[in-house]
């Protein structure tokens, strides 16, 4: 019997909206790591953190849904992309382990106060890296025989996963700088408001440089975007748009739409990569349906997460309203 729903489409969407959600959302507490560095001072250190310090844990918890039902819809996924990307994945959760320590030492150390900043700074921008770096490895294939990967420890290193780990290193700097403009004031602000043009230029010229390297690495996705005009040219179009925002609203010095045109910027590029490789999610062998699990597993599993995402969601805009507003030198969640 035929069934009603495609269960692989709706599991698409699924770990799709997983994906973007935990993209958007830890992407701008990692961004806050990755500027830790550049900060004016150890006061606008702790209103960087503390701005993220409320919520930085919820966000993850995207990552763990997103990884979880990726696992349970698409074990194929799993069987090629972890022996694949080991050495990537681990740099990925280590640097996510760093980070996390640091937001609850580093406001009880006294001399070794340092040590945790670049904790978590090092932490942010090792993990940030590494997911760009992953994301670069999805585009340009893995080498697979008989549903195994068969091919190096080290693939994933190329100096095309090299471009989109510094791409995602600038993309999340851009969210956190973003970020730091709506909820601060005063210096630091400003200090955002400054940097702000600078990560925008970088991101543009670091996506430009991919999406000139992408056709070349990948026939489908040099048959797909050159072979005439086609719809998809819309999307970098409107990415432009996004970027254009950005920059007239932080001349502007408006405070929350250059978060809200950066979150636009971030889901049209995910879009395109989206469309760019579809319908393959093990390149350049396997559909999502040669990747899916069976018909009752998946069916199992989306029952139980109709009541989980909700509650998720619910929970998520549950703590962003209670922690809605500035946030003040001297003050925040610790």
């Amino acid at each position: 019997m035929t069934p009603v729903f495609d269960l692989t489409l709706i599991w698409v969407g699924i770990i799709g909206f997983g994906l973007v959600m935990y993209v958007l959302m830890d992407g701008f507490d990692l961004g806050q790591g990755i500027l830790f560095p550049f900060a004016p001072d150890e006061e606008a250190r702790d209103v960087m953190m503390n701005s993220v310090a409320p919520v930085w844990d919820g966000n993850e918890t995207w990552l763990v849904l997103g990884g979880a039902g990726l696992l349970a819809a698409f074990p194929l996924v799993y069987s090629v992309f972890l022996p694949a990307l080991y050495i990537g994945v681990f740099l990925l959760l280590a640097g996510l382990i760093f980070r996390g320590v640091a937001f609850e030492f580093r406001f009880k150390a006294r001399s070794s106060r340092y040590l945790w900043n670049w904790a978590f700074a090092g932490g942010s921008i090792v993990a940030s890296f590494a997911q760009g770096a992953v994301v670069g490895a999805y585009i340009q294939g893995f080498e697979t025989e008989n549903l195994r990967y068969v091919g190096g420890a080290l693939d994933w290193l190329t100096p095309f996963t090299i471009l989109t780990g510094v791409g995602l290193l600038l993309g999340y700097a851009l969210l956190g700088s973003t970020w730091l403009i709506m909820k601060s004031e005063g210096y630091i602000q400003d200090w955002a408001y400054k940097i702000t043009p600078r990560l925008l230029l970088g991101v543009l010229v670091v996506f430009a440089l991919i999406g000139i390297g992408s056709p070349m690495i990948d026939d489908m996705i040099r048959e797909r975007w050159f072979s005439g005009i086609s719809i998809i040219w819309v999307i970098p179009i409107v990415a432009l748009v996004f970027a254009a925002l950005i920059l007239r609203s932080v001349l502007q010095r408006r405070e929350g739409q250059p978060f809200v045109a950066t979150v636009g910027l971030f889901i049209s590029t995910f879009v395109s990569l989206l469309v760019s490789k579809w319908p393959y999610v093990v390149p350049p062998n396997y559909t999502f349906w040669d990747a899916a699990s069976a018909h009752e597993s998946q069916l199992f599993l989306l029952l139980g997460l109709l009541f989980v995402v909700p509650f998720v969601l619910v929970y998520t805009a549950w703590t962003y309203w209670v922690f809605r507003g500035k946030v003040k030198a001297g003050e925040g969640y610790h």
